[in-house]
């Protein structure tokens, strides 16, 4: 039953990154014609870091979801409430060109990233550190959309 557990457990978030790629699937292009700032990686390195962070994030709602804290359903309401806002940054990022109200659900995304990571924390120290990767992207990310809306 673990086993499977922790197979749907990496299947939700790269489900959802997988269904947000498709969506945005022809705007790579947008994203190369933008005036972008200095450390702006390319295009392709993109879904090689978002996989690897829905792994992440995969395997520490699994712990969260197996422990018996009795705080786990809260802790997987949050961890779900950040996915979905995960999942609509780039529809208005990369769909509807609107750089800044990507930049305030990026602002959202982050700040309910971290309280799932205070809370992670408490429930298995072992959830919070697989995030860290995560948040660090977020603040990269919040830095390009940044200067993307106000070069763009």
């Amino acid at each position: 039953m673990k086993k499977r557990t922790f197979i749907i457990s990496l299947i939700i978030p790269l489900l959802v990154g997988a269904i947000s790629a498709f969506i945005t699937n022809n705007q790579m292009e947008t994203y190369s014609n933008l005036n972008t700032p200095l450390l702006a990686p390319p295009g392709w390195l993109f879904p090689i870091v978002w996989t690897l962070l829905y792994i992440l994030m995969g395997i520490s709602s699994y712990f969260i979801y197996i422990s018996h804290d009795p705080k786990r359903e809260n802790a997987l309401i949050v961890y779900s409430f950040q996915l979905f806002i995960n999942f609509c940054w780039p529809l208005f990022f990369f769909n509807l060109h609107n750089y800044f109200l990507s930049l305030m659900i990026l602002i959202a995304l982050i700040l309910t990233v971290i309280y799932m990571l205070i809370i992670f924390k408490k429930i298995n120290p072992k959830s919070f550190y697989l995030n860290i990767p995560y948040i660090l992207w977020l603040f990269f990310a919040l830095y390009l959309n940044f200067i993307i809306f106000i070069n763009n």
